[in-house]
């Protein structure tokens, strides 16, 4: 038995996911100290007032803060409503796909309320299957309220904190490198823990009807995965495509046809723009991230389930997924003190560096962690469920799988940002093609995105091999999950960058100094390099965890094995590996179409509203706002439907084996599609940054701004976008949502599934 008693683990797992929360509720009061205070204007016209700590010489202080928080208000009004309006109809969603789920299972057996033998424990009685039915449901909805909130309290903070960090610039770059930083601690704290928390309660309220039943009990907590994932692909392709429209529509007019700076106040899509960053790589994000976790989380538990932890029901050695994200916690806060209270930063290259190096002692410390949650959890041999077979397994295997997990993370991280940053030479490589216009451009930045697949890959098969080879399926599940332990700060690092972009929009708006404009410049392009990074794990939990799932699937489908010369298996290969482009095709053509009607809307009013281009005119951001919204709400439905359909139509249509081979070729096809599209997007956003920059002699040779090969570099970066921020994040969703909607669905699938192959 495991040193760790039951006791213990029930105190330990609840205390760290509250230390979670009461650190973000410490780093949410710090950044709130930037004070707010209201004056009235007009007698009953209230507005914000954001009061600094500094004067900035020769600029009118109180006009300039008041500008600052009409800004910020702006922004945080503007994604306020998109994702009510988003979450109103995700929310008919959420009721429609419960009754599904509801009818499919409980169909199983015929609806029946009659115990029936367990499947894996042969010999014991397990609860009915219209019992799985309902906690299933019930588990996919608050997986889905969880990832809703996730994304909303991330976005509600980013806003809060995005004017404040532009004022603490004043101070220096490293005030306000702190402020962005923490607001992005907030975030990553509040869904580590909320995910922990109300993964913890949900199993031992589930617990107190199925008691030994530890078969049914996992089996039905697979839903609260589908629900966070479900969630999160709506999230990331709506908001991916607000962002986008915005963003392109901006750039297109502002920078190549009117030659005026990012985030000047009269450009009309400015505000949607900032919106656009906390409503897609916030929320978006947020969402997403908490998806993978919870997945990871319910993959390695239910395979767990059908060994001999939950054989025997050893409740530690079974709640090992969870204090292994307990520990993440403790780890990430102290990470988090190194960036916020231990080193300084004093000048702007500093900046870069430091995010870095909470990667770095993150993993550090989290493969300590790992070890003493491993010893003091597992029995010291146990056997694992593996395709039909038990294999023998030692505790110190498990340490190596997720140890695995957690560094080919890392390496992940590191190549994404040779690749995508500009310190290095192929992102100044890119930059350099810009001399001779916008096609060179774009073929070294597509070929840039190919080759950084190379790496990644062999990295993620290493983790498959090896933990494969030690602790079948399961190692896979806790290899995703060591790759996720460290997510409170990965999500602290990937939040600080659009906090940082947003900074900078409002110091631009505001009319602040160039100086200070400086300053969050450089906030930004460490922020673009870290979101580069971000996307990277994502992409490389997003493939552990599918596979994790795929061997879940198979177990509970009862397939022996998946063979790619059967023909049944081998179309369903062909079919998945081509989905990832159809559901690109999709995303990218969204934005496309909504970037046309936003170009059109900045064009008209240029063109119409007199005064404009002079600044003595206001620009109406309402209708541009107004675009996005309406397009992204209206576009993320087809590509959503063809993820959620594809697993239901396959598995009841063609069988449990066609889908195992969907889901192989889109995992496959995926993984590639998603990590090159996101590189290449990146890459091309850091080359023009690099342009305008100009940091040294070669960037120099290239620019000024409104240059021909800036304006090259700002076509490449305008065709990047929805490629790293709507397709790319978004299709990393679509190979994890499509696994788990089939283990969930697995029982229905192989009772009555492949109804077209018995009719013929």
């Amino acid at each position: 038995m495991a040193l760790l008693s039951e006791g213990l683990t029930q105190v330990v797992i609840p205390v760290a996911a509250l230390v979670g929360l009461a650190f973000a509720l410490l780093q949410w009061f710090l950044v709130s100290r930037v004070k707010v205070s209201y004056g009235s204007s007009d007698g009953n016209d209230y507005k914000a007032k954001l009061i600094p700590g500094e004067e900035e010489e020769g600029i009118d202080n109180f006009s300039v803060t008041l500008k600052c928080a009409e800004i910020q208000n702006a922004i945080s009004e503007g994604a306020t409503s998109f994702l009510y309006t988003e979450y109103r109809y995700l929310s008919i969603f959420m009721g429609v796909f419960g009754v599904v789920i509801f009818l499919f299972l409980g169909s199983v057996k015929g609806f029946s309320t009659q115990s029936e033998p367990c499947t894996y424990n042969t010999g014991n009685m397990c609860k009915p299957a219209l019992a799985n039915a309902f906690f299933t449901t019930v588990a996919f909805l608050l997986g889905a309220l969880t990832s809703v909130i996730s994304g909303f309290l991330g976005m509600k903070i980013a806003t809060y904190a995005n004017a404040r960090t532009t004022l603490e610039a004043r101070k220096g770059v490293g005030k306000a490198f702190i402020t962005a930083f923490r607001s992005g601690a907030v975030m990553g704290f509040l869904l580590a823990a909320n995910g922990l928390l109300v993964l913890y309660i949900t199993i031992n309220l589930f617990k107190l009807y199925y008691g030994d039943d530890w078969e049914g009990l996992y089996e039905s907590i697979t839903g609260y995965g589908l629900g966070g994932s479900s969630m999160a692909l709506f999230g990331r392709v709506g908001g991916g495509i607000y962002t986008k429209a915005a963003d392109v529509g901006a750039d297109l007019v502002g920078k190549v046809e009117r030659n005026i700076p990012e985030d000047d106040p009269r450009n009309p899509a400015v505000i949607a723009d900032n919106v656009g960053d906390n409503v897609g790589d916030i929320a978006g994000m947020g969402s997403d991230l908490f998806g993978s976790y919870a997945e990871a989380t319910c993959a390695a538990l239910f395979v767990a389930s059908i060994s001999s932890f939950g054989i025997t029901h050893d409740y530690t050695a079974m709640s090992y997924p969870l204090i292994v994200s307990s520990m993440g916690i403790v780890v990430c806060l102290i990470t988090t003190l190194f960036a916020t209270d231990l080193f300084e930063i004093k000048i702007a290259s500093e900046v870069e560096p430091s995010l870095k190096r909470q990667l770095i002692i993150s993993t550090v410390l989290m493969t300590a962690g790992i070890a003493v949650v491993t010893f003091v959890a597992l029995p010291s041999e146990f056997t694992m469920f593996s395709f039909g077979t038990n294999k023998t397994v030692k505790n110190w295997y498990l340490f190596f799988c997720v140890s695995i997990g957690l560094w080919a993370g890392l390496v992940i991280g590191y190549t994404t940002e040779y690749y995508t940053s500009n310190a290095y030479s192929p992102v100044q490589d890119v930059a350099d093609s810009c001399r001779t216009g916008a096609a060179t451009n774009v073929i070294f930045g597509l070929a840039l995105g190919y080759k950084s697949v190379i790496i990644p890959v062999f990295a993620i098969a290493f983790a498959i091999y090896v933990s494969f080879s030690l602790a079948a399926m399961y190692g896979i599940a806790v290899a995703a999950l060591g790759m996720l332990s460290t997510i409170a700060t990965g999500l602290a690092i990937d939040a600080y960058g659009p906090i940082s972009d947003n900074a900078g929009g409002i110091a631009e708006m505001a009319g602040m100094s160039h100086e200070i404009r400086e300053r969050t410049d450089a906030l930004d392009a460490a922020g673009n390099t870290t979101a580069a990074i971000g996307k990277g794990f994502a992409i490389g939990s997003a493939a552990l965890v599918s596979l994790a799932l795929f061997g879940a699937y198979v177990s509970r489908a009862g397939i022996e094995t998946v063979d790619v010369l059967t023909p049944k298996v081998f179309i369903g290969l062909l079919v998945g590996a081509m989905l990832p482009y159809w559901f690109s095709a999709m995303t990218m053509k969204s934005v496309g179409s909504a970037a046309l009607k936003m170009v059109e809307e900045v064009r008209r009013q240029f063109n119409t509203i007199p005064g404009l281009m002079e600044g003595t005119a206001k620009p109406d951001y309402a209708t541009c706002v107004k675009i996005s919204t309406d397009a992204s709400l209206r576009e993320m439905i087809p590509p959503g439907a063809l993820v959620m359909l594809t697993p239901l139509i396959a598995g009841t249509f063609f069988g449990v084996e066609t889908l195992a081979g969907i889901l192989a070729g889109s995992l496959v096809s995926g993984v590639q599609v998603a990590i090159s599209a996101s590189n290449t997007g990146g890459a091309w956003d850091n080359a023009k940054k690099y342009i305008e920059a100009g940091n040294s002699e070669h960037a120099k040779s290239l620019g000024p701004k409104g240059s021909d090969p800036h304006k090259a570099a700002v076509i490449g970066d305008t065709i990047g976008d929805p490629l790293k921020d709507t397709s790319g994040p978004s299709l990393n969703i679509l190979i994890k949502l499509m696994a788990v909607e089939s283990l969930v669905f697995a029982p229905f699938f192989a009772a009555h599934g492949g109804l077209i192959f018995k009719w013929l």
